[in-house]
């Protein structure tokens, strides 16, 4: 019986009726120790079981329970929490996409298959697993104490209960509300102390005479754990009134009631409290190191602090294990860990408890901590791998071994997410190479690797993290003045690395001395860094081609995995190359591949950034509905990986949209949430929509034409110069737009992208005031490519056309302007073409709405799930791509096929989505 918990459990109660109906759901638990969440937890198990099969639901299946319990020794044990909820289901794993499957099996130690480097991947592979369960029914997922599960594992599920939708999964997490768990993104439930009323209940339900409830209740401040064991201590402890928390107090009665008992028994107590996964024969063959039994946990069981049952020790609450482990001495603990790693044949558990024994350097130890961070980066439990190699770092003798692995720490809490700890650690790696061999520069010529991913690692944190341009210094000053063609092998990738962090931070500095001293130090010959540093120069006319020269060689950024952090910048900035080079369909193509490695490989952390460069290629070629959906699955992915300022990022194609569309609001929302450092994104947004709406002057004084350098070529700058051209004309000053006219012919002299070469004529029409240059632009724009530009020029050149009183010539020209600006739905331009059509003596003129385009009406989830289909993916391909359930694929479909008009796939294949 629970008293005080009726909401609680009617909540928890339509979480189980919503997975009846088909429906999935998570929920969090939150409060402190003792105050019910456990119980709440069981309650909710027996209601599943008790259930009569067809009661709340017409298919008649029971609920499936699957439930894992957080240990706190396992803490730092890569899924050991996993291991425990899916063992008993390992059976399904063979009905999984094959990435997914090895990811699992590699987790549970059933098979051979090698691990992808992506760590999402499992929480991806877990989703699965639960939604292929709840295939035969309704399934009820229990995680309890997950405050202390391993981090692999709570990222899993975590990432695993973020997607659930229509699958028929109930997700009930419970953590205390000190201890640092969060969940984003999964709604919470907060449980609070009983009032004297319940709690009153309680004890009389216990048989307490109502006399003395007061002082039990007052003393428990109504923690239900407290309540109970206050009362069961009364006689022994009758003036109990220590200003201590609740949670202390609760812990001091327990260690009081474990004092009282037997000294094997303590000693039995210790070992399973240690030991903490309640493994029997583990249990037993350490006791019989120590001189113990079975036998000596009677006592225990009698009192009612643990239960040994179905192989496997328990205690009634984790603080009755907290008590016992802390109530007992150094030397006691360090003598039961001995015993334990002694007795264990699991290698990872025996690491753990070498670990508890160590007081001091000890080899031994440090060597195989580190083999058991092996084998969890394998597993790609990076967080536990990076605390691994950080313990065995400080127990080694060797200090050349402990740089090295402290380097490998730091990498490693880069990769699952964790920036300041991978600083901290990369800083501690630093220092000490400071300490023994002079510098990096020292540590390079003795340990190239490990330096290379010091350097590697704390650059990739200041340019998430901190100023983005010390990202690109700290390396340029890392490498050092080495002589020629004397530098380390490892120092050519750290300068290209260098030079792409510079670019991306707009730091054209960088990016020359990052050239410069490949040149010198290096000898080698690098087209993307010195077609960066041509572009630093303003010189597109050799710059571009030397990008084109990259871009052929096709090369593979992905690296050896200890380049990852180096190879990312760079593929960062492969991606963005083709707009670069102004060629839209190479840059989409890019895109588009990475994005399908991403989708095929699961490497999901990696994804956002080839969706955002996606759906900049999406919004040039006017397909602003699939620039959503990749923007909208992006944001989602970035807030699930805690990547921060990606999520700002991404607002820079959200701007681009809201702009065209004349959607003031929306733009300046954006702006307004942008920092200072990550704008220009957005100021070329507000540039546009201040010409959009008219206001000339401001469209013209927002934003200065950059210096040469990376600022000036990014994806919207050549846009952006134009959009200054045509305010400066308008103005009547164009005097003010030479600069950004040079520019822009400079970069369309430099590419044979016809767009580009287009806008730039037209820019030149415009400054001109001749009819030339538009028609050779128009020419040009036949040959595709951005057809808001298209419409524009034709819009100009239809505005000019009127003015010479070529009326009919006008007309037709600005019909095709204002059909295009229509479809984008630019309303301030579909205005502005539509004024220009009256004057040039069109009679009927208004602006339609264009034919509804089927995809409008769906969600950016929905448009993404009908593409794959109608491509001919199955709903478990579409799945493993789009990181989500069969389940939830299905649902999607089944709610895409009314609003298209179509009752199948074959119908959907027929069907032109634009």
């Amino acid at each position: 019986m629970l008293y005080g918990r009726s909401a609680e459990q009617e909540r928890l109660a339509r979480l189980l009726v919503q997975a009846r109906a088909g429906r999935s759901g998570a929920l969090l638990l939150r409060g402190e120790a003792g105050i019910g969440k456990t119980a709440l937890l069981d309650w909710l198990a027996g209601t599943a079981a008790a259930q009569a099969p067809g009661e709340t639901a017409g298919d008649g299946r029971e609920v499936r329970v699957l439930r894992v319990t957080g240990v706190e020794p396992e803490a730092d044990l890569a899924f050991g929490g996993l291991v425990q909820l899916l063992w008993p289901v390992q059976d399904r794993l063979n009905a999984l996409p094959a990435p997914q499957a090895a990811a699992l099996r590699a987790i549970l130690g059933t098979g051979r298959e090698q691990r992808g480097p992506d760590r999402f991947l499992t929480g991806l592979a877990v989703l699965t697993v639960l939604a292929d369960l709840a295939e035969d029914g309704p399934l009820l997922c229990l995680v309890d104490d997950a405050q202390w599960l391993d981090r692999a594992t709570a990222e899993a599920l975590l990432f695993a209960a973020r997607r659930l939708a229509a699958e028929g999964v109930a997700m009930v997490l419970a953590g205390r509300d000190d201890d640092g768990f969060i969940a984003p993104g999964i709604p919470e439930l907060p449980l609070h102390r009983l009032d004297f009323e319940d709690s009153s209940r309680l004890l009389a339900d216990r048989g307490r005479a109502p006399a003395l409830h007061s002082q039990i209740i007052t003393e428990s401040a109504g923690n239900p754990l407290a309540l109970i064991e206050f009362d069961a201590a009364r006689s022994d402890q009758p003036h109990q009134h220590a200003p201590l928390p609740v949670a202390d107090r609760v812990s001091s009665a327990f260690r009081a009631r474990i004092g009282g008992l037997p000294e094997r028994t303590r000693l039995m107590m210790l070992i399973a409290a240690a030991e903490g996964r309640g493994d029997l024969p583990l249990l037993l063959r350490a006791s019989e190191l120590l001189g113990a039994d079975l036998g000596d946990l009677a006592e225990a069981e009698r009192t009612g602090l643990m239960y040994v049952m179905d192989g496997a020790v328990t205690f009634r609450h984790p603080l009755i294990a907290s008590a016992t482990y802390q109530g007992a001495v150094l030397a006691r603990r360090i003598a039961v860990h001995r015993a334990l790693a002694e007795a264990a044949t699991d290698p990872d558990c025996r690491a753990r408890h070498l670990l508890a024994v160590a007081t001091g350097p000890d080899q031994e130890a440090a060597l195989e901590l580190a083999a058991a961070a092996g084998r969890a980066r394998g597993r790609t439990a990076y967080a536990a791998a990076s605390g691994l190699f950080g313990h065995a770092a400080r127990l080694t003798t060797d200090p050349r071994q402990r740089a090295s692995w402290l380097a490998e720490a730091a990498a490693l809490a880069l990769a699952a997410g964790h920036a300041t700890q991978a600083d901290r650690l990369a800083q501690e790696a630093d220092e000490l190479a400071d300490a023994w061999a002079g510098g990096l520069a020292g540590e390079l010529a003795g340990d190239p690797a490990a330096g290379a991913r010091v350097a590697s690692v704390r650059a990739a944190v200041a340019f998430e993290l901190g100023d983005r341009n010390e990202a690109a210094h700290g390396l340029l000053g890392r490498v050092g003045d080495a002589a020629p063609n004397a530098a380390p092998p490892e120092a050519s990738g750290l300068l290209r690395t260098a030079a792409a962090y510079g670019w991306l931070a707009g730091d054209a500095d960088a990016v020359r001395t990052a050239a410069a001293r490949l040149a010198t130090t290096v000898g080698a010959a690098d087209p993307l860094v010195e077609g960066l540093e041509r572009l630093c120069e303003d010189d597109a006319e050799h710059g571009l081609p030397l990008l084109t020269r990259f871009l052929e060689g096709r090369p593979d950024t992905a690296g050896p995995r200890d380049a990852f952090e180096a190879a990312q910048a760079v593929r960062m900035l492969v991606l963005t190359c083709g707009l670069l080079l102004c060629d839209d369909e190479a840059a989409h193509a890019l895109a588009s591949a990475e994005v399908r490695r991403c989708r095929s490989q699961a490497l999901i952390g990696q994804l956002p950034y080839a969706l955002d460069v996606l759906a900049q290629t999406q919004v040039l070629a006017g397909q602003h509905r699939d620039a959503e959906a990749a923007v909208t699955e992006a944001e989602e992915i970035a807030r699930d990986t805690g990547m921060h300022r990606r999520l700002v990022r991404l607002g820079a194609v959200r701007a681009r949209m809201a702009a065209i569309e004349g959607d003031a609001r929306r733009v300046r929302e954006l702006a307004d949430a942008t920092p200072p450092a990550l704008r220009t994104g957005m100021d070329c947004a507000l540039v546009l929509l201040d010409l959009g709406l008219g206001d000339f002057g401001s469209a013209l004084s927002r934003l200065d034409p950059p210096p040469p350098g990376p600022d000036r070529y990014t994806w919207l700058s050549l846009s952006t110069a134009a959009d200054q051209i045509e305010a400066a004309v308008r103005l009547g000053q164009p005097e003010r737009a030479e600069e950004a006219l040079g520019h822009c012919e400079n970069w369309a002299r430099a590419t044979t992208a016809p767009w580009a070469q287009a806008v730039a004529l037209r820019c030149r029409a415009l400054i001109g005031d001749r009819p030339e240059p538009y028609a050779q632009a128009l020419h040009l724009h036949e040959k595709g490519g951005r057809p808001f530009e298209r419409a524009r020029t034709q819009l100009l050149y239809g505005e000019w056309l009127r003015r010479a009183r070529r009326p009919n010539e006008a007309r037709d020209m600005l019909r095709s302007a204002l059909a295009t600006f229509e479809r984008l739905r630019a309303e301030p331009w579909v205005r502005r073409a539509a004024a220009e059509l009256r004057a040039a003596g069109e009679r009927r003129v208004a602006a339609r709405v264009p034919a509804e385009n089927p995809i409008d009406r769906l969600t950016p989830q929905e448009l993404q799930v009908v593409r794959l289909a109608r491509g001919g993916s199955s709903s478990r391909e579409i799945a493993a791509q789009l990181f989500l359930s069969r389940r939830t694929v299905e649902h999607h479909l089944y709610k895409a096929y009314p609003k298209l008009g179509v009752g199948s796939r074959r119908e959907l294949a027929r069907l032109d989505l634009g």
